[in-house]
């Protein structure tokens, strides 16, 4: 009996990618987009934050030169204004003085020595309390160098924050702005079903929807799954979901074609079912 030559028609017919898995490949990756946003819009929301620390110096040495400035120009009125009076104080003394030629009596005189010994007393106190507002003067104004200095230094290293943080912040809002391009592209490729389901979970549990399976672990929670529930997943023939997570489970790579048995369970027998690894 002659022997039929193979043709390409006995050839073994390559593997078909699941229609399933073709549904969850732009979720999976919608996800990773939407992940991405979540990630971007929270270091967007933290600029103001960091903002306001760098800016707190700046306002401090503000208030330190404001207050050195207020002190500085109190004492100098106060100087004034005593000098002012030292002013009177020597002319009333300069009076005193010439009334002396008038005196008729000794008693008068003496009267008048000691008129003239309290108003230099007076005097006295007076120049002290000059010399003390300049000292004070001297030291707030020293004050007032010391904060200028620094006012100019946190000025310049808030400037140079808030330029790299805006610089920062306008990188953010690109990127944001491509990846919601990519987020609606992605979205129209996936069925309107699995996209609710998907977006009703993500919101649901407020992070990721979907949880790789590895190793027989749900990756979204850490905790060893069911042998059939890991083989379920590697078929790909319907969507499955942690039954502690509750997250949609998917599995990297081609659909399995066969049970393996129970000896073989996703190399996850060192492990109990629902044990966190």
């Amino acid at each position: 009996m002659p022997v039929r030559e193979a043709s390409c028609d006995d050839a073994v017919p390559p593997p078909i990618r699941s229609p399933l898995n073709l549904q969850l490949s732009p979720l999976i990756e919608l996800q990773k987009i939407d992940l991405r946003i979540a990630e971007l819009k929270e270091q967007r929301r933290k600029i103001p934050e960091r903002l306001e620390m760098n800016e707190v110096p700046l306002r401090e040495a503000k208030r330190v030169l404001q207050e050195a400035s207020a002190s500085t120009e109190a004492l100098i009125k106060e100087r004034r204004s005593q000098e002012k009076d030292l002013e009177a104080h020597e002319d009333r003394i300069g009076k005193m003085k010439d009334r002396a030629a008038q005196l008729k009596t000794n008693q008068e005189y003496q009267a008048h020595l000691f008129e003239v010994e309290l108003a230099n007393k007076k005097k006295g106190e007076i120049e002290e309390k000059i010399l003390l507002a300049m000292e004070r003067i001297e030291q707030t104004q020293r004050v007032m160098a010391d904060a200028q200095a620094k006012l100019k230094e946190s000025e310049a290293v808030f400037t140079k924050e808030k330029a790299t943080l805006d610089a920062r912040d306008q990188a953010l809002s690109a990127e944001l702005a491509n990846l919601d391009i990519q987020q609606k592209q992605l979205s129209g490729q996936v069925e309107k079903a699995l996209l609710a389901r998907y977006n009703k979970l993500k919101t649901t549990r407020k992070d990721q929807a979907l949880a790789l399976v590895k190793d027989g672990i749900c990756l979204g929670c850490r905790l060893q799954l069911p042998p059939q529930l890991v083989s379920q997943v590697k078929r790909a023939q319907d969507v499955h979901t942690c039954p502690y997570c509750y997250r949609m489970l998917y599995w990297e790579g081609e659909p399995a074609t066969e049970v393996k048995g129970a000896a073989n369970h996703d190399q996850a027998q060192n492990f109990e079912i629902g044990e966190s690894v």
